[in-house]
């Protein structure tokens, strides 16, 4: 589908329509045109689009679906992105999905977990009884540290895709596609926030907040119930104890445990009555001379999603498609892909 994956390159590249046209020689209009499907560039124009944008002519005619139905949730208000940051995102998540659902409707459609019932835990303002409902609701236990939440989640039927955004204002946002779930995740963000994104994002998809709470109130309770979710208080208050007059190294090692930085940590002391006040902002004051409130170094491994390359190698391994298609979904190159096949 040329238009779709014309406009994808485009975005990709941070160009405009009219800047686009302005370095190939045609009208904003015709490059309107191209994108909307309403007429066919002629090969020399693809050539120089090709060349403009850093891609080859093939990449322009991978085959895009027109069968699957994507929602993609509005931006928040509160997000510094342009529009064209915002198009960009959202025909990422198609680009991506386009290729995802290639392999699944290759291997028959049947190979994705059901996933949890959307829209459906119902919660107060209590962000402490709202992540211990969305944990049952996931099958989590009530208690305990969850590892590798990437991987689990895409286990449970929720699609996740880490996609590099270069805005630090953007860390992740949901949707569906065909009904089903999907998370996007900032891929620029530490492994620690990617993780407290992510369960943001499942309080906006599995839960019912009350019908008069505010947009910006929703927000922070979804942050809330991230934090709960990570650290739920019987937790914290086994492996912290009842009252800390200072921070000491166990409380990292605990961090490090959970999967959550020292800040979110912290703040979750702080609320629970674990440290005071002058205490957590001593430590805020500490962070930031270091540089922690906006790049705290992370301590933990990166969490990768995996299914699109695992059911890709069992489509190629089951000669549903060939090992050089294979590469072109995965955008590898074919002795990538070989050494991911044969390893």
């Amino acid at each position: 589908m040329l238009e779709k994956n014309l406009k994808y390159y485009r975005l990709r590249s941070g160009l405009s329509k009219r800047e686009l046209a302005s370095r190939i020689g045609v009208s904003a209009m015709a490059i309107s045109h191209y994108e909307n499907g309403e007429r066919k560039p002629e090969i020399d124009i693809l050539r120089r689009l090709a060349g403009e944008l850093g891609v080859k002519l093939a990449d322009f005619l991978a085959v895009r679906s027109r069968n699957h139905q994507y929602a993609h949730c509005e931006f928040r208000k509160n997000r510094a992105l342009s529009k064209t940051e915002e198009e960009f995102i959202c025909e990422s998540v198609e680009e991506y999905f386009d290729r995802f659902f290639n392999v699944v409707d290759a291997l028959g459609g049947e190979v994705l977990p059901a996933c949890p019932e959307i829209r459906c835990v119902q919660v107060g303002r209590d962000s402490e009884e709202a992540a211990r409902l969305l944990r049952k609701h996931l099958g989590f236990a009530e208690e305990g540290p969850i590892q590798n939440l990437v991987g689990a989640m895409e286990n449970k039927g929720v699609l996740i895709f880490r996609c590099g955004i270069e805005n630090a204002h953007f860390s992740g946002m949901n949707g569906t596609v065909d009904g089903r779930p999907y998370l996007i995740l900032n891929a620029n963000m530490t492994p620690e926030r990617q993780r407290s994104t992510l369960v943001h994002e499942l309080a906006h998809v599995f839960c019912v907040f009350p019908d008069d709470m505010p947009e910006k109130e929703r927000e922070d309770f979804a942050t809330a119930i991230s934090g709960a979710f990570l650290c739920p208080r019987e937790d914290m208050l086994r492996e912290l104890g009842v009252r800390r007059t200072r921070i000491t190294s166990d409380m990292i090692m605990v961090a490090k445990e959970y999967g959550v930085s020292t800040l979110l940590l912290m703040k979750r002391a702080n609320l629970l009555g674990m440290i005071s006040d002058a205490v957590y902002k001593d430590f805020m004051i500490r962070a930031s001379q270091n540089g922690w409130r906006k790049n705290e170094p992370s301590r933990i491994p990166e969490e990768t999603t995996n299914l699109f390359e695992q059911l890709t190698i069992r489509a190629v391994n089951e000669d549903e498609i060939s090992q050089l298609r294979g590469a072109e979904l995965l955008k590898l190159s074919y002795d990538e892909f070989d050494r991911m096949v044969h390893a």
